[in-house]
């Protein structure tokens, strides 16, 4: 019982030190999604992966497509706080 206790304090603990920002308006159909993991045991794809979803559901709303305008992510080693952390800034379009 104690050690299922202590798992899930370290599991709240840790998901509580990842980053989302959610999708972010810039301005005119322009966004901005930033995720960073909580460790450096998560991969890039992953956190890639989660934003374009996010940034397909954005534009979908409006019927319009995702075209990408830039992209930053950070690089390993993933270790003293570099965590993998990835930056989409994206335009809905009509398609």
């Amino acid at each position: 019982m104690k050690r299922a206790i202590f798992i899930a304090l370290v599991a709240v603990v840790v998901s509580a030190c990842a980053s989302n920002s959610g999708v972010v308006q810039m301005g005119n159909d322009t966004y901005f999604i930033s995720k960073q993991a909580a460790t450096g045991f998560t991969g890039l794809g992953s956190l890639r992966g989660d934003a374009m979803r996010d940034a397909y559901a954005q534009c979908s709303k409006s019927g319009k497509s995702v075209e990408v305008t830039n992209t930053d992510q950070s690089n390993p080693p993933y270790l003293l706080g570099n965590f993998p952390r990835v930056d989409i800034t994206f335009r809905c379009v009509t398609k």
